[in-house]
């Protein structure tokens, strides 16, 4: 048996027991019950295993089977819109593993089948309730997964900015650096020249002297 199937039997197990326990228990005063027939709808897979063979299948099968097993479903749910080829379809957008997977699609299409649970068998039902509330805990956990994508990449993008600020401040100082060297160097230069043109001119006043 599949893991999907073990893990489902035993979630209907756990539930048929609490359900049985909520009835009454070995410390209940209420009287006897009458022996009845077992509710085996409750406990019969069989009206769901071609369901759970495809969530088997889906994750496993190379692209083209995979793909080949949603297109059936799917064309099954737009040609044929049973409620058992609905859930079929959403169970397909449900199961994660494979391309065609897409979760917010199987919460709408799940959340409108359990909206009118009469049309569904329980067992059918349960696993819908089962299978909307994984779906509900993989989109919670994609969000927070993505939040936490974003905050990295804020994160990176403010590191870059502020190397690039700090890239900034430090050519803006070299500048500075750079023109206080320049206006030094100007400055000498025009002292050098101011001496030079004061020689210069002793010597021209010095050679017309009598």
């Amino acid at each position: 048996m599949p893991h999907k199937w073990l893990r489902f039997a035993a979630w209907l197990f756990v539930a048929g027991w609490i359900t049985a326990c909520g009835a009454g228990g070995p410390f209940t005063r209420q009287k006897p019950a009458a022996p009845t027939e077992p509710d085996r709808a409750s406990q019969d897979l069989s009206p769901i295993a071609p369901l759970l063979q495809m969530m088997s299948s889906l994750p496993q099968g190379d692209p083209a089977r995979q793909a080949e097993l949603f297109q059936s479903a799917k064309d099954a749910a737009e040609l044929t819109p049973t409620t058992s080829n609905k859930l079929r379809f959403a169970l397909a957008l449900a199961t994660p593993g494979y391309s065609g997977s897409d979760p917010v699609a199987a919460q709408r299409q799940l959340s409108e089948l359990l909206a009118r649970p009469e049309t569904l068998l329980p067992i059918e039902r349960l696993l819908a309730l089962v299978e909307l509330k994984e779906v509900e805990q993989r989109l919670i956990l994609q969000a927070e997964n993505q939040r936490m994508r974003d905050d990295a990449q804020h994160d990176e993008s403010r590191d870059k900015l502020l190397a690039i600020n700090r890239r900034l401040a430090a050519e803006s100082d070299e500048n500075v650096r750079l023109r206080k060297a320049l206006d030094e160097a100007r400055a000498k230069l025009e002292a050098i020249t101011h001496i030079e043109r004061s020689i210069n001119d002793r010597k021209t006043n010095g050679s017309h002297t009598p």
